[in-house]
């Protein structure tokens, strides 16, 4: 933290959780700054999350579902939630197998974020999977039906942002992958 930056910080007073839903609790924050200015600020506390960026012969392995907030078909890659005093890494490995029916060899920490610090409270992982065993069996929830197929890399870089590749989880994860990539050269 920069020396100066202690007038920019606030302070929680008080807590109120106003819904606990299945995916995220919605949290009323009372909060004061520095120089005495009160607040209620909403959080949505929920469980960190994973996406694993699976890479087998120059193509990635991408699942499409739907996606109920959307009300569309959406192309990305594998991932979910990391179950509570589960470690993301195992998040991240049993996340793919399930969704895909892909194992990985080897799994390479990319990178964490947040989602949305303004008013998420979780971590975002993301994680690359490469030496992968495809067994073609997947594992999938009750409510899931997933679609499993290969693309090549190029092809899903050069068309994210169009609306089958508009997950915005999925951009952040290939921010991580072309910098992992660009170290690598």
């Amino acid at each position: 933290m920069r020396t100066d930056d202690s007038r920019l910080m606030w302070s929680v007073v008080g807590r109120e959780t106003l819904l606990k839903t299945r995916v995220f609790d919605v949290e009323l924050q009372r909060e004061r700054n520095s120089y005495g200015l009160e607040g209620d600020y909403f959080a949505l506390r929920g469980p960190d999350c994973v996406v694993t960026v699976a890479e087998t012969g120059g193509e990635f392995v991408l699942v499409r579902q739907w996606r109920h907030g959307a009300e569309r078909l959406v192309t990305e890659f594998p991932g979910g939630v990391v179950d509570a005093g589960e470690d993301p890494r195992e998040a991240a490995r049993r996340e793919l197998f399930e969704e895909t029916g892909y194992k990985a060899g080897r799994l390479v920490h990319l990178g964490s974020c947040s989602p949305n610090p303004a008013i998420f409270k979780c971590a975002y992982h993301v994680y690359l999977a490469e030496e992968l065993e495809k067994t073609g069996v997947q594992h999938l929830d009750r409510d899931e039906v997933i679609d499993v197929f290969t693309r090549p890399v190029d092809e899903v870089i050069a068309g994210f942002g169009s609306e089958e590749y508009s997950q915005a989880f999925m951009g952040t994860a290939l921010a991580f992958y072309l910098r992992h990539r660009a170290k690598k050269y």
